[in-house]
Formats: C-alpha cells, structure tokens, sequence
C-alpha cells in the first residue's frame, strides 16, 4: 500500500465516524483486536525482577503518555507477581481488556485486567498449570490474540528442556483449549519441508493473515539455552547448535501445519503489513542477521527468501524486535549487541535498503511505534542472563519523536535508577478504548 493510499483510506473512515480497522494494530499485534489510531496514554511494560533491587519481583510497570499530563513521562503505577519468572512477552486478549504475560523459566502466565483503569492495572489471574494442561510445553513466549482464545508460542518442553514444542491455545477465561506441537523431520504432521529445510521442532513468534488464512512461526532455542549465561553459551559449541533455523507455514482455522521454510540462524519476530494486496510477512535471523521475505508468488505458493542485510553480520548485531510503519513503507530493526535501531525502506518487500540509523544505548531490545509513526518507543532487555554486564547493563525504556529524518529523545525511564529492573515488552494502553 502506497503511503498516499493508505492516508485517503484512513481518512475516510474517520470521516464517516468508523473506527479504521486495518489488518494491523499501532505495534504489529493480532489484527482482531481494537488498536489504538491516535495519542497512547499509557505504555505497559513487562518487567524482570532483579535480586538484590526494589522489591526483586517482576512487575507490570506504567508509564504516563498523556500530553500536558503532570506526570507524562514518569511510572505512575506497578503491579508486582511474586517472584521471578524470567519475564518476558506479552499480548492482548481479542477485546483488548486483558493483557497476558508470561515467565521463560517459571512457566506461570499473568492476566492483568487493562481496561477498568488504565492508567492502573490490576493482576486477575494467574495460570501456573501450563506445563501441565499443555503436555510438557514449556517457555510461554508470544500470546496471540484469536476471536475468543489467546494462541501462545512455547519455546522449550520439559522432556529435555531443548527447542522441540508447540502452540498452546486457551480461551478468553484462560481455560485450556488444545496443544499443537511444531512439525518435526520425524513427524510432519502432513506438512512439507521446502527445498533442504529440516523441520526442527522449534518455536518463538506467531502472527497471521486473516485473509489468506495463513498463520507463520519462527524458531528460537530451548529452555537450555536461554536460561545460560550468554558469554558462556558462546563458547558451548553445542549449545549454539541448538538453535532453530525454520519457519513454518500453517492453516490458521485448522491450526495445521502446511510448509516449512529453510531459514538459518534463528527466525524471531513476524511482521505482516497492512495492506489489502500485501501478501508477504518478513523476520529477522538473530545469528545470521539477515532480513527476510516470506511471500506469497505468482503461482499462490508461499516462499522464503533472504532479501537484505542487518549491519554486518560478520560483527554479529543480533537483531532482535522489528516493526512496521502502517503504511508498509518503513521497518524498524534493533540489534542488541550493537544497541543501534536501523530503518529500513521496505516500499519494494524484495528490494528493501536502510535508510537510517542510530544509537540507543549500550543495548536495545524492544521497539513500539504509535500508529502514525511518530512516536517510537524502546526498551532495554533481552533475558536477564542474556544482558550485558556491568555498566553496559543499561535498563530502561526511551521515547522518540520521529519527523521522518532524525529520531529526537523526548524523554528516558532508568528502570535501574528506579529499582524497578530490567524493561522488556511494551505495549500501548488508552481509555479510549472502553468508551462508549
């Protein structure tokens, strides 16, 4: 979708006082959920308790967006779980009213009720049985949102706590649903490997498109390796061959497997654009550091491709978080090691090119744009034995404005400063979401 496209389109759904429901959310979510089209007021962040600091929980932490606020910029509430759980990813649910966490290590999932104060989350319940309910899945990482059931990625499973596992589906109520474990080379489940793929069993993110009725995964590690000191994890040779390198095609209304995809050096984040003839997805390899096209070609069969360099990747950058602009012209990329966010002109998918880059920080991890892209947003971490160490350890979450040619900081939390720990997810939250 052309940029000038994409502008006639949404204007003309305000003007006929209809929320503008594009395939697409301000941070690349479920495209089923309502999103928010004009000034976040809050940002909720998903944050890792460290021993020794604050009260050494993790904690849903607040943070005022609200223009002329008296306290736009700073934490105005936090809500702390018990414990530590290697938190990391969260999601919605379909309506938007309650936001799912989850723990890598502990395996618990937390369901904050988002909507009756926004500006004041409260914790609703707490799931710790999901190891059992799915079978032996373990790591609960991305919380998809479906009409009436969250789909979450596990990342390990708790026979040898390496990368073989599955997606794992609840309903709304947070009741168990079904467990549909990842294709393996020795068990396809119907699915075809392209080209010299190998299914490994291996997940992380999941996203969809609706209307080709196409569901992606990606594939990361297990709970052995992400749970390991990282310098030590680099010099463990086989540990570092216990990465994915898939990713794999599903039938999303049969939750089927369908293709996998040869895509070395551990997949992450899946990225749909928005627009209505827009039929491709593109990740990033954290190792690898490339940038990549899942496509639908001319014949209607989906592929993969690598189409661009990150940086370089003999310096290994690890890209980590990614997102699209509404109007599928821009990508933001960040790579933790570098602590750089690079933009990425993606108007020709199969020719995409940077266009800009800038450092954050010592390290970078998550990155959240408002819908108009004005607004971006970053945090800090990416597992806590992953983080840098010593005063390379930087926690926190920055806003930006962006004009379009320089990011300008508009203001920073110190999450470290503040006792509160290590900053992770972010997502966007607004009262005027549950207004009549």
């Amino acid at each position: 979708m052309k940029r000038r496209e994409f502008g006639a389109l949404a204007a003309g759904a305000l003007a006929m006082g209809l929320p503008f429901r594009a395939f697409a959310d301000e941070t690349c979510q479920s495209p089923y959920m309502p999103k928010i089209t004009g000034q976040e007021e809050f940002v909720y962040v998903w944050t890792l308790g460290v021993e020794g600091m604050g009260d050494e929980q993790d904690k849903l932490v607040t943070i005022d967006l609200r223009p002329g606020s008296a306290t736009r910029g700073q934490v105005i509430n936090s809500v702390s779980v018990g414990g530590r759980n290697e938190a990391h990813h969260g999601g919605f649910s379909a309506d938007r009213r309650f936001f799912w966490t989850g723990g890598l290590d502990t395996n618990r999932i937390f369901i904050f009720d988002v909507h009756s104060d926004p500006s004041n989350p409260k914790l609703h319940k707490t799931i710790d049985t999901f190891v059992k309910d799915s079978g032996g899945v373990v790591g609960p990482h991305t919380f998809f949102a479906l009409p009436g059931s969250m789909m979450i990625t596990g990342l390990s499973n708790d026979d040898d706590h390496g990368g073989r596992t599955a997606l794992v589906e609840y309903n709304d109520d947070g009741e168990y649903v079904a467990t549909y474990w990842m294709p393996t080379a020795d068990d396809m489940q119907g699915a075809v490997a392209v080209g010299d793929a190998v299914a490994d069993g291996y997940g992380y993110d999941i996203r969809a498109l609706i209307r080709k009725n196409v569901m992606l995964t990606s594939s990361f590690t297990g709970w052995s390796n992400y749970m390991m000191d990282f310098g030590q994890m680099l010099q463990d040779a086989e540990a570092m061959k216990r990465f994915g390198n898939t990713i794999v095609q599903w039938d999303l209304h049969t939750r089927q497997p369908k293709k996998v995809f040869n895509v070395p050096g551990a997949p992450l984040e899946i990225r749909f654009p928005w627009g209505s003839n827009a039929n491709y997805a593109f990740s990033t390899t954290a190792l690898t550091s490339q940038l990549w096209l899942i496509y639908e070609d001319d014949a209607g069969e989906w592929q993969a491709k690598a189409v661009a360099d990150i940086g370089n990747p003999a310096d290994i950058p690890l890209p980590v978080d990614i997102s699209i602009a509404a109007d599928d012209q821009t990508l933001w990329i960040n790579s933790f090691m570098d602590g750089k966010t690079r933009l990425f002109d993606i108007s020709d998918p199969h020719k995409p090119f940077q266009i800009y880059e800038k450092v954050i920080d010592r390290q970078v991890n998550m990155v959240s744009q408002s819908w108009d892209g004005k607004r971006v947003y970053f945090s800090s971490s990416l597992l806590a034995n992953w983080d840098k160490k010593g005063k390379d350890d930087a926690q926190y979450l920055k806003a930006y404005n962006w004009d379009g040619k320089e990011l300008v900081e508009d203001f920073a939390v110190d999450f470290y400063e503040l006792g509160l720990g290590r900053a992770h997810i972010m997502r966007f939250g607004s009262s005027a979401l549950y207004s009549s």
